[in-house]
């Protein structure tokens, strides 16, 4: 019977947020609330446009992450980027059905490798206004909401402790609900800045000690911002207040939606 993988970052991650954590046994998922979009959105798409759960054939579809140095040959590809920090020899597919990219950026980097790419950019997260309106409606709780990447946040333990920042690895329905709920987004999350300014809340990057700056300049130049300004310190980004807004029409992302995959219902 044929299937369709949805494709989500998700491996085993050691438990404590230390130095010594590689050496210790215990491993959790990541379950980084970025990560686990690509497959709750497609999900969403699905019933939207009446499909039902019978695909047409076998396929692996990756959506919502950095996730292009993971795909394979024949792989479906629509709103995926590319990390920037992730070796280029890592990336070996080279015959992909690519419907949509998250930027640019990522887009001249699939077609240098001869894979032919549309000019329709777009993260699926900035979906989410249509998919979840929902969102739109929460109370604002929140004067500040404190977003890193997860890797930035275990080289800070104290903001474990500060009510401010939101772990990017708690229960996605909680990391929207605070995202929304908030009249200010700063950090280094990439999705924590895409998921605010999706709903209309001002967000400003805080520059990643650890991730490359590609997939926030991807992110920033498909919504007309070849030009944005990360903040050094969180301090800083509250200093500055939100990012230019984006310029964002859902219409050809989701029109480039891969429903072929899928039977009607």
């Amino acid at each position: 019977m044929p299937e369709i993988e949805l494709f989500a970052w998700n491996p085993p991650y050691p438990v404590l947020p230390t130095r010594l954590g590689p050496y210790i046994p215990w491993r959790r998922p990541v379950n980084n609330f970025g990560d686990l979009l690509g497959p709750v959105i497609v999900r969403m798409m699905l019933k939207r446009r009446g499909l039902g759960a019978q695909p047409t054939a076998s396929a692996r579809l990756l959506s919502v992450g950095s996730c292009l140095h993971f795909a394979q040959d024949g792989d479906v590809v629509w709103g995926s980027g590319v990390n920037g920090r992730v070796p280029i020899e890592s990336h070996t597919a080279r015959n992909l059905d690519v419907r949509a990219v998250r930027g640019p950026r990522t887009r001249s980097f699939l077609m240098e490798r001869g894979i032919t790419v549309p000019e329709i950019y777009g993260d699926p997260a900035l979906l989410l206004p249509v998919l979840m309106p929902e969102l739109l409606g929460v109370p604002k709780k929140y004067a500040v909401t404190v977003v890193p990447n997860f890797v930035d946040l275990e080289r800070n333990l104290s903001w474990y402790l500060s009510p401010k920042v939101l772990n990017p690895r708690s229960a996605l329905a909680h990391c929207l609900q605070r995202i929304a709920a908030s009249e200010l987004v700063v950090g280094s999350s990439l999705h924590g800045i895409i998921v605010a300014e999706a709903l209309g809340v001002p967000a400003r990057l805080v520059k990643s000690a650890v991730e490359s700056d590609f997939k926030y300049a991807d992110y920033y130049e498909a919504t007309g911002r070849v030009a944005y300004s990360p903040a050094e310190t969180v301090r800083e980004a509250i200093a500055a207040g939100g990012e230019r807004s984006p310029v964002f029409s859902p219409d050809r992302l989701m029109a480039a939606f891969p429903a072929d995959l899928w039977r009607p219902l």
